[in-house]
């Protein structure tokens, strides 16, 4: 092979190992970052476990608020679809967020309480 041949092929496998990494790159996008939205979920995750914990939640309750807390999971994964959270994706997260914690409030507070006998669900 000549110097200009091997010239040729290492600049060709070059460049071919360049674009292959940025086209992996372009293909996989990253999710786009809701911090605020997660530590919220986080959150009221953690009040509901406790509220199971305490009895201040029924396991009816409980399921409930749950169910509420996978909508906006969804709801989140849904805006995070096509790589950009607009902010009126972010503001129908938050309000779906406020909606669930006003609730959870309301069930802890509600004077409803699983009896002492029986185990928190989940448990």
């Amino acid at each position: 092979m000549t110097t200009r041949n091997t010239l040729v092929a290492v600049s060709a496998s070059l460049l071919a190992f360049y674009s292959s990494a940025v086209l992996a790159q372009a293909a996989a996008p990253a999710a786009p970052a809701t911090p605020r939205v997660d530590q919220r979920q986080e959150n009221q995750a953690q009040r509901i476990e406790e509220g199971k914990a305490s009895g201040e939640l029924t396991r009816r309750e409980a399921h409930r608020l749950n169910h509420q807390q996978k909508a906006v999971a969804a709801a989140e994964t849904q805006a995070k679809a096509d790589g950009t959270v607009t902010a009126q994706e972010r503001k129908r997260l938050h309000k779906m967020q406020d909606h669930t914690s006003q609730n959870i409030h309301q069930q802890k507070h509600d004077r409803q309480h699983r009896p002492a006998s029986a185990p928190a669900a989940g448990k």
